[in-house]
């Protein structure tokens, strides 16, 4: 199994500062993921003045306001965008945005930015999906709300602009923040997997590390997790997010995950090879054998050690003469 990519979704948990951006940054990188995600809009672009917020925004926002005044306040514009990516990478670790507007895409696209990650709520964008395939870069999908027939259309748009079916992941989703757990439903990954024969992860707003842990074991080649300096900062997304020693703990749990997975080759491990002959059994004297007597059931028996003749040869060695002296509990030679 190869390596899992492990993306540390930080959002718009940096509040609208490149300081705490960069904190988020930091613990990414410490946490040992392979990748920090943040987001690039244009609140104008993006919202209506008059959309209301979510309303498990509305229980963590502070003071009652439209989803344009949030936005507004969490932007980070392309200057950001150019330190926090250079930021990360003399971190060692890798940058990616999400565009949630056509200006954004393209900012990203000027960038150099190497992987696009289209979030659950331009999968029916049709204008969206158009340019981004029209990079042919590495693309990651969410798929939160939508069903096979979107996904399926998604994808067509993504290939037919340019985009290798091979360079595309789908992530399996679920927009509410948190998930309940009977939403989650895990095993739709599998079936994304297997319907359109590709690459598949899943982007996680379950509480906990649980679930991002489960999917590893399903086969998740990537997966995304929010994750905050604090869960109790003001702002959208933090109630619903890891804290740093959380990070930390889902990182190591899908490392052991990775290693317990193995290569599927079913063979003795390298650590139990030693307990092959104290485990398993030889064929001995069951009582004292003279030379010229016939191996039969009633003189012979089968116990520990296994460093003799294999009890799996045993019809082989019924009937055979005895070429020694064998005393009680000897291997049985041939």
């Amino acid at each position: 199994m190869s390596k899992v990519f492990i993306i540390a979704e930080a959002g718009v948990n940096h509040n609208g500062s490149l300081k705490i951006a960069k904190k988020l940054i930091d613990v990414a990188a410490g946490s040992g993921v392979d990748a920090i995600k943040f987001q690039a809009f244009k609140a104008e672009a993006l919202v209506t003045k008059t959309a209301s917020t979510a309303e498990y925004q509305k229980k963590v926002i502070l003071k009652r306001q439209t989803q344009f005044e949030m936005l507004k306040k969490l932007e980070l514009g392309i200057g950001a965008h150019r330190e926090l990516m250079r930021y990360s990478k003399s971190k060692g670790i890798k940058f990616i945005s999400s565009a949630f507007d056509l200006e954004s895409i393209e900012l990203l696209h000027n960038l150099g930015l190497e992987i696009f990650k289209i979030p659950s709520g331009e999968i029916t964008n049709l204008p969206y999906l158009r340019k981004v395939g029209s990079f042919k870069k590495k693309v990651i999908i969410s798929t939160g709300m939508a069903n096979l027939k979107e996904i399926k259309d998604a994808l067509n748009i993504l290939i037919s602009s340019g985009t290798k079916k091979a360079d595309i992941t789908v992530l399996h989703c679920n927009t509410e923040y948190p998930t309940p757990l009977e939403d989650v439903n895990l095993r739709a990954m599998l079936t994304i997997r297997d319907k359109f024969k590709i690459k598949v992860g899943y982007s996680d707003h379950t509480l906990g590390i649980e679930v991002p842990i489960a999917t590893v074991a399903l086969g998740a080649s990537i997966i995304e997790k929010h994750f905050t300096l604090n869960k109790n900062m003001e702002g959208p997304d933090h109630k619903a997010s890891l804290e740093p020693d959380e990070l930390k703990k889902m990182v190591r749990a899908i490392r052991n995950i990775e290693k317990i997975l193995g290569n599927g080759i079913k063979r003795p491990s390298r650590s139990e090879l030693k307990n092959i002959n104290i485990v398993r059994k030889s064929i001995v004297a069951a009582n004292p054998i003279k030379k010229g007597e016939k191996f039969s059931e009633s003189n012979l028996t089968i116990k520990r050690p296994g460093s003799g003749i294999s009890p799996f040869m045993w019809d082989d060695v019924i009937g055979r003469v005895a070429k020694n002296d064998f005393d009680k509990d000897r291997l049985i030679e041939i």
